[in-house]
This record gives structure tokens, sequence and C-alpha cells, in this order.
């Protein structure tokens, strides 16, 4: 029997405020554990929580860039539950009236686009952090605890379960991530858990419209981790079924040494947590003239901008998806764009030599020592015949070490591009004389003798000579033109 998968992702991420959302203690990363603290995210006797209203803000600003509703009447709810990261025993967050629903997140995967809904955005407050003595919470014998992160502002965003592969889960999430730098609410961090994921994933039959039982991953902090824990679980439960067996509702986390899901604890249901109105916060009231004018602040978001390169600067779609899945990066090419033009040239070395330096040593665009000006500087120098395209690339390589500008570096390593006639025939006629066999090769048909030869003016100038101006040289006294 065929199967497919359905999936739904929740996705939390920290907000970029200062303060946390009901109480003034400092959201910075970090810090010696439990100093970040006072009795309101302590959950202290006789204090009150009191709402921040920036995360409001940022909570409408998400919302509407993924399509929401913005609800008029909101309110906060307690989610009872036991554990040791959470020091009240329940959670701030909202339940059935939460600020934003009902929107959508277009997603692109092997050419296709998807729509993929959004079931709802609420606010709520972070919990704890628990540090495991061992390699993972399962294998550890003690635990201890850090509530340093306790009551940082969250939003949850909860996807319909619209998602049917773990190629179209990794796209979803890439894009959601992208939409919340754009916007500037969030710092995305994974690594830092600024950004975390849990995804609720069944099987059925191809072609049935009933859900099978699903479980829940957690613990999973990166896009790869996403994929690889989808594609896992989605083989373990047809793996289940075809033996003859049933999948049972649990929660499963996702071990990444050992590339499989493990068993945690059984799936609770949403009534388990007794959620009731939160009772020492008012309900929220959103006049429509805020929501709009917070919707006028939306800056141009991945798909306006994508729409915009194509257009304006005709990228083509491939190069103008890469530039503008990340804010910086598509910040840094329009601000080099604007000190050389060229569009595609600009695009070329973005995606080319930019990215796969920044890959090699897994850094961000942010913590790149080469800079929009820089690169037009060095693109510059090609087009006025300075250096070629072959010493730019080593230039790049030392502008992305060292930081310094390219003028600098040409300067001290000597390498102009010699592109003085004169010069350069008095080398060619040398090479030429010294290779009478390869002159033979070439004038009996043999093509490739002619690289041959140029090979060898750019040795003898240590390939400084400019290769178009050589081309031409040999070419004349070969009688070739």
């Amino acid at each position: 029997m065929e199967y497919e998968a359905v999936i739904g992702l929740e996705v939390h991420t920290e907000l970029k405020t200062n303060s946390k959302v009901f109480c003034g203690c400092t959201t910075a990363f970090g810090g010696e554990p439990n100093t970040h603290v006072c009795p309101i995210c302590l959950g202290l006797p006789g204090v009150l929580p009191v709402l921040n209203k920036r995360v409001v803000e940022f909570a409408i600003k998400i919302g509407l860039a993924l399509n929401c509703k913005i609800a008029a009447f909101s309110k906060f709810d307690r989610k009872n539950y036991y554990y040791p990261d959470l020091p009240k025993n329940y959670q701030i967050s909202q339940y059935d009236l939460p600020i934003a629903a009902g929107g959508y997140l277009p997603i692109e995967v092997n050419g296709e686009t998807k729509s993929i809904g959004i079931t709802r955005v609420h606010m709520e407050e972070d919990a704890g952090k628990l540090l495991h003595s061992g390699e993972s919470i399962s294998r550890s014998p003690y635990s201890l605890v850090d509530y340093n992160r306790t009551g940082v502002p969250l939003l949850e965003i909860v996807s319909e379960p619209d998602l049917r592969t773990p190629e179209e889960a990794r796209a979803y999430l890439e894009k959601l991530k992208a939409i919340l730098q754009y916007t500037d609410v969030s710092d995305c961090k994974m690594e830092e858990g600024s950004l975390r994921c849990d995804a609720n994933v069944s099987i059925r039959p191809v072609g049935s419209d009933k859900f099978g039982t699903k479980t829940e991953i957690k613990n999973m902090n990166s896009f790869r981790a996403l994929q690889r824990a989808l594609e896992y679980e989605i083989q373990r439960q047809r793996e289940v079924l075809e033996s003859g067996g049933r999948i049972v509702q649990e929660t499963r986390s996702w071990d990444e040494a050992k590339g499989i899901t493990v068993s945690m604890r059984s799936k609770e249901q949403a009534h388990d947590y007794r959620y009731f109105p939160e009772p020492d916060l008012v309900p929220l009231v959103i006049e429509r003239e805020w929501v709009e004018e917070i919707r006028r602040s939306l800056p141009e978001l991945p798909d306006a901008r994508k729409e915009r390169l194509i257009r304006d600067y005709g990228l083509p779609p491939y190069d103008a998806g890469v530039i503008t899945s990340s804010r910086d990066l598509a910040d840094f090419f329009d601000r080099t764009v604007a000190l050389h033009p060229d569009a595609k040239t600009v695009s070329n070395w973005v995606m080319g030599e930019l990215l796969r330096l920044l890959n090699a040593g897994n850094l961000d665009i942010t913590r790149s020592l080469i800079k929009p000006a820089g690169l037009a500087e060095l693109l510059r120098l090609m087009d006025q015949g300075t250096i070629s395209g072959k010493m730019a690339k080593v230039i790049f390589e030392e502008m992305f070490s060292t930081g310094k500008d390219p003028g600098t570096i040409v300067r001290e390593q000597g390498l102009v591009q010699i592109s003085d006639e004169g010069e350069l025939a008095a080398v060619v006629d040398r090479v030429l004389a010294g290779n009478p066999g390869v002159v033979e090769d070439f004038r009996a048909g043999k093509e490739r003798a002619l690289g041959f030869l140029v090979g060898q003016v750019m040795k003898e100038t240590k390939g400084k000579a400019n290769p178009g101006l050589v081309n031409k040289l040999l070419k004349e006294r070969l009688g070739s033109n």
C-alpha cells in the first residue's frame, strides 16, 4: 500500500524585546544561571504580571506578514501542566482567542508553489531550560534548571496540516524564518533556541481524506534536523503499519547523534491542560487604527523583494530566490548594486564566491569581512582591466580573510594585470618561438593547441597577462583571424 504523510508544524520564536513579556527582566541570551529572574517570572506569591506592549506589536506584525486576520478582541489563558522548567506550574498563553488566525504562507518546492495555511499566531511566555547531565534527556541521571529564559516572550505559529513531504516542511520553516528576520521581530538563532520547531506527523493511504494517528517530534534545532527527523518518522510509521501494528499517539524526541526519534511520553490532549482565562491580565482590545499603522510599517517581504529583483534587475528567478532567502543577504546585494549597477555580475559573485566562503566557514553574512563597497570596487577593477577574473578570485579570498580593500591587496601583492600590448607581444613572440611543434599542431587544425600557448604566456607572466589580449595577439600571429 502507498502512504502519504500529513505534517503540521508548531514553530516557537523568541521575540527581540529588551525585557520579558510580563516583567522587566532582561531577555539577553546567556548569563549565569538564574540571574535574569525576578519574583514575577519565578512565579512567587503576591506578584502580578504586566503585559509588554512591544510583544503585542510584534505579534500583530507577524500576523499581518502571514496574511492573518488580526483579532479585535483577544485574551490570555493559563495552560496548566507540571514540568520542572515551569516555576508556576502553568504557562501564560492564548487558547481560544489568539491574536491572529486564518492566514497562509506560500512556499516553493521543486519549482511548484503551494500555499500552506496558518491556523493561528499567539503570544505566550517561554519556560526555563533543563541542563541535562548526560548526552540527552533519556540518557541523563539528573538535570539542572536555569530559569533565565522563563518569561521571555514567544510567538507560537501553528500551520494547518497541509505539508506532505519533509522537503515541504523544510521550505516552510526556511520561508517563515526569512519573514521573521525581514520584519525584525526575532533574531531566529536556532543554536540559541530563539527559533524552535515541533512537528506533528501521521501517514495515511494515498487517496484517503482521513487523518492517521499522529506523533509529535521535538528537539529539532536546524532545518536539516527537521527534514531528517520527518524522513525517519514517516518511514518508522510505515514499517509499523505494514507489520500489522498500530501507531501510538505520543511525543517523540529527535536524537541527532543516532538519527532516530525516541519515545518520550504519551501525547497530551488540549483538555488535559485545563485552560482557563488568565485572571491577572485584562483582555486585549486591538484598535483597527493601530493594526493599520503596523501594516504600513511592514518592510518589503521576501516574495515582493524577489519579484522586484526579477522585474527591475532581470535576475533569473532562482538567483532572486537565493538572494532574498535572507534579509541580510538581500540588503548586501542591494547595497552592492547601488555602487556597481551590473546586477547579474553582482549576483554571480554573491551566490558563487561569497556564499561558498561563508558556507565553508559556517558563517552568516553579517559576520563577513567583505562589505558591499569592497565587492563593488573589486568588480570595477575587473571592468577597468586592472585585474583579471582569476586574480579577482584570489583577491576576494584575501578580502574575506583579512577585511582589506581590493586596491590595497593589489598594491601589496603586485597583482596588476598586464594589458600593455607591446609588453605582451614580446612575451607571445617568445612563446611561439619556443614551441614550434605546438604552432604546427594549431595550423594543422588542432584548436586545443591555442589553449596550451595561452597557458604558456600566462605562466611566463605569472598569471598577470590580460587573457583577452593574449588570445588576440596569438591569433593574429598564427593567422587565424
